[in-house]
Order: structure tokens, then sequence, then C-alpha cells
């Protein structure tokens, strides 16, 4: 789906988070970056990709990772979210999916035979210098945090 590959500079991106904290790719230099973008907070698949995360967040922050979830909801269901799976790290409440679409993970889908738009469950790892060292687009949502750890 996304057109950008493996070596390509990750777009720039600013955009609030679930208690309106603007976020942008500068504020990462110097960290590795997980961004992942999922299709809807609370939604089975979701909240599994999420918790998975969580589990094995100190693992992150030894690894020197930063994570950044995205999804098109609004601010009050991202930080609904957060609260309930007592998620470690930010939530971008990206409505205007500017950051969806600079990343090109929004597009046609199917489900159950019916066809439409939405997000394409996809994470980029971003080195320290802002390259994109690995996209992952077959997400196991129940054992992520490995598919990322071990790339």
């Amino acid at each position: 789906m996304t057109s950008l590959n493996v070596g390509d500079k990750a777009p720039n991106f600013s955009a609030e988070d679930q208690d309106g904290n603007t976020h942008q790719l500068k504020d990462f230099e110097g960290s590795k970056l997980v961004v992942f973008f999922y299709p809807k907070a609370s939604t089975p698949g979701c909240t599994a990709e999420a918790c998975n995360l969580k589990d094995n967040w100190q693992t992150f922050e030894k690894q020197g990772f930063k994570i950044l979830g995205v999804s098109a909801d609004t601010k009050r269901r991202q930080q609904n979210f957060k609260k309930k799976y007592e998620l470690p790290y930010p939530l971008i409440a990206d409505e205007d999916k500017s950051v969806i679409d600079a990343f090109g993970v929004w597009g046609p889908k199917k489900f159950m035979g019916k066809e439409y738009e939405g997000i394409h469950r996809t994470t980029f790892i971003i080195d320290e210098k802002g390259i994109i060292i690995d996209i992952i687009k077959k997400v196991k949502t129940k054992a992520h945090a490995e598919q990322i750890l071990t790339e």
C-alpha cells in the first residue's frame, strides 16, 4: 500500500496526541522510533496490538525505542483507549489523516465481502537519523513486539 521503502527518509509530520501534545518527527532524532498505524482504537485487533507493545515496553526502552500509535480516531477516543489499557506511549489522533496520508497507509480494504476505505495496519521502524529501517505490513497483533525487536 505505502509507496515508502526501507532506506527512505521518514515523512516529516506534526500531529497532536490524545492530550493535545504535538509530536513531530524531529522530536525523535537520536532515538529509534516505532510508528504503528492501526484502524480503530478499542477494537479487538488494535487492542491486542497496543497491549502487546505495552507488555514489552521495558524491552523497547532498553533498546532505545520510542513508540507512537496513530489512527484517525478522535482525541477523546484515543484518550479512553490509552487510559483503559494503561498504554505508556502517545496515541496520535490523526482525524485529518495528515500523518496517515504522509506514510501512505490509507486506501481500499475488504472485510466480509464489503469494500471500504481505511487504514492499512502497518508499522514503520525509523532509526536515530529519521531513516526508515523496516516496514511491517503483515502485522501479527498478538506478537507485534517480537516482529519489531527481532528485525
